[in-house]
């Protein structure tokens, strides 16, 4: 798995784009999975620090909870809707995929200025992270796998 910075030095361009969407678009939905398998969506937002990248909960909710019993977890970043009249304006869609390592040390805690009393914070470990665009008339996505890295496709 991957840190943040890990994922910038090996594909920097789409790590650019991506870093450019999640910035400028608050609000992630953020997918887990419930002790039965079966997925949840809930709302998050995300923090950029020290080379890694970060979500937060406050304390005791069900996607921390989630998290907790199983860190694999995907966020996925919606942009403004494309003007039909010209799709290829569409800025894209931006997906992660990893692990969320919960962390718990105090100093850390502190240092984010979490909401409350026991609040949670997470540290992504990064295995996947897709950007999907149109271009002309092609639907195209630019992906990084661990281990694999960049791949470029484009589909008609």
């Amino acid at each position: 798995m991957a840190s943040w910075r890990e994922f910038e030095d090996q594909a920097p361009e789409l790590a650019a784009v991506a870093r450019r969407l999640m910035d400028r678009y608050q609000h992630k939905v953020l997918a887990t999975l419930r002790k039965d398998g079966s997925p949840r969506v809930s709302g998050t937002e995300v923090d950029f620090r020290d080379g890694e990248l970060w979500l937060g909960s406050m304390a005791g909710a069900v996607k921390a909870l989630d998290l907790r019993r199983d860190p694999r977890m995907a966020v996925h970043v919606t942009s403004a809707a494309p003007d039909p009249a010209d799709p290829s304006r569409w800025e894209g869609d931006v997906k992660l995929a990893g692990r969320a390592v919960e962390v718990t040390d105090a100093q850390v805690l502190a240092s984010f200025e979490l909401p409350g009393v026991g609040s949670h914070l997470f540290r992504v470990e990064l295995t996947e992270v897709v950007w999907t665009r149109v271009e002309a008339d092609d639907l195209v996505m630019d992906s990084w796998r661990e281990g694999v890295g960049v791949r470029h496709l484009r589909r008609k």
